[in-house]
């Protein structure tokens, strides 16, 4: 069944960061909460948003949202960029510590494509990549997410 295929190999990936992130935590390397965490990745996500738009998308308080993103400023994963329209106004921007951290999960992703590229025909590779594509932009309209470069 697709949805019980589907549901592993995120599954996977999954257990995969959380694995690499409790690792970090026995060697005391990790600086941010489980919630830190998911709060930097959404702000990657949705490209430099603004304090309000997070706590929009997050859906908490505007003040709540504040402090989770002071925190992170003060760890030194985000930085706050004053808007040049509105100078009230501030983007969030992830630091390159934040990326250094992210790569964590995302160098699997690089080694699981790897193996793809390798075990199945370009062929097949290719229309992959399609359907991954289209599954992101046009089968889940409840998630919009920005082109991240």
């Amino acid at each position: 069944m697709l949805d019980d295929a589907l549901n592993k190999v995120y599954t996977k990936f999954k257990l995969q960061f959380y694995r690499t992130i409790f690792g970090r935590f026995q060697t005391r390397e990790a600086s941010l909460t489980t919630v830190e965490t998911f709060c930097m990745e959404i702000i990657m996500s949705l490209g430099k948003p603004t304090v309000n738009e997070f706590s929009r998308y997050v859906g908490i308080s505007a003040p709540n949202a504040a402090y989770k993103i002071n925190s992170l400023v003060q760890k030194g994963y985000v930085l706050k960029e004053q808007s040049i329209n509105d100078k009230r106004e501030y983007f969030l921007i992830p630091t390159q510590k934040f990326y250094d951290y992210y790569n964590i999960s995302y160098r699997y992703v690089v080694t699981v494509t790897q193996r793809i590229r390798e075990h199945f025909p370009s062929e097949d590779v290719a229309q992959l990549e399609r359907m991954l594509n289209i599954i992101s932009s046009e089968l889940m309209p409840e998630i919009e997410q920005p082109t991240i470069s």
